[in-house]
C-alpha cells in the first residue's frame, strides 16, 4: 500500500502597503517633500521609464515583508511611470531606486538616520540626500566603488542621475533644473501662474488700446477725406 504524503502549502507573504508611520511630522517637512517629489516629477513628465513617488514603501527582497523602507522622496530609472502600493523590486526587474530624498524632521534620531544610511547602502542606492531645514543643512553621499561616498561640499551640487543643482545659501534648500528654473511649491507655482495671466491681460489691454487709437486715427482721416471731396478736392492730390 502506497502512503501519500499530503504537500503542505506555504502561507502567502503580505506585503502591506502601509508601515502605520506619517508621511511627516510637521508642515515644513511635508512642503518640502512635496515640493521635492514634484519637481523631480515635472522634470521627468516626458520620460515614461522614471518613476517617481514620495513615502512609498520599498521591499528589495521577495519573501522577505519585514525588510523595508518608506524614502521622503525616490527616483527610479528605468521603470514606468503608474500607481503601486508599493515598491516591490523583484516585480521591477530587480531595479533599485537609484536616487533617495530624506527631509530630518524633529522625531529623527541619529540612530535611525544611520540605520537609513546602512539601508540604502546595502541595497544599491546611487544618490542619497539628507536635508535638515532647522539648520538648513544639507548632506549628500554618492555611490563608488561599491559604497556611498560622502559628498565633501554640498553647496552648487550637481546630481549626476537628476542633473539637478542644490543651493542652500538663501537659508531654505532650493533645487534647480538643468534649464536653471527653481523647483517651486504649489502656492509659488499658483502665485507665478496668476502673474503670467495678469501678464497677459495688460498685453491684451494695451493691443486693444493700440488697435482703438488706429481706428480713430482712421476714422479722422476719413472724415478729412469726405469734408475735401465735398469741397471738390481730390484727398490724393494733396
Amino acid at each position: 500500500m502506497t502512503t501519500t504524503i499530503p504537500t503542505q502549502t506555504l502561507p502567502e507573504i503580505i506585503y502591506p502597503d502601509s508601515d502605520g508611520k506619517p508621511m511627516s511630522d510637521n508642515t515644513k517637512q511635508f512642503q518640502l517633500i512635496v515640493k521635492i517629489q514634484g519637481g523631480i516629477d515635472a522634470l521627468f513628465k516626458d520620460n515614461e521609464n522614471v518613476f517617481v513617488a514620495g513615502d512609498l514603501l520599498w521591499y528589495p527582497v521577495e519573501g522577505d515583508n519585514k525588510t523595508r523602507q518608506a524614502p521622503d522622496t525616490m527616483v527610479v530609472f528605468g521603470r514606468p511611470k503608474g500607481d503601486r502600493g508599493s515598491y516591490q523590486q523583484w516585480l521591477e526587474n530587480n531595479i533599485a531606486p537609484q536616487v533617495v530624498f530624506e527631509i530630518i524632521s524633529p522625531g529623527n534620531r541619529m540612530t535611525a538616520m544611520f540605520k537609513l544610511f546602512k539601508f540604502y547602502d546595502n541595497y544599491g542606492v546611487e544618490e542619497y540626500y539628507v536635508y535638515d531645514p532647522e539648520d538648513n543643512e544639507l548632506m549628500g553621499w554618492v555611490r563608488s566603488d561599491g559604497k556611498l561616498n560622502y559628498i565633501e561640499s554640498m553647496e552648487g551640487w550637481v546630481s549626476p542621475r537628476l542633473q539637478t543643482r542644490f543651493e542652500t545659501a538663501s537659508g531654505d534648500l532650493e533645487i534647480y533644473r538643468p534649464d536653471g528654473l527653481k523647483f517651486l511649491s504649489y502656492v509659488e507655482l499658483s502665485r507665478q501662474m496668476e502673474q503670467a495671466q495678469q501678464q497677459m491681460e495688460q498685453e491684451r489691454q494695451q493691443r486693444e488700446q493700440e488697435r482703438q487709437e488706429k481706428e480713430l486715427v482712421q476714422q479722422k482721416a476719413d472724415r478729412l477725406s469726405e469734408k475735401l471731396r465735398e469741397m471738390g478736392i481730390n484727398p490724393e492730390d494733396i
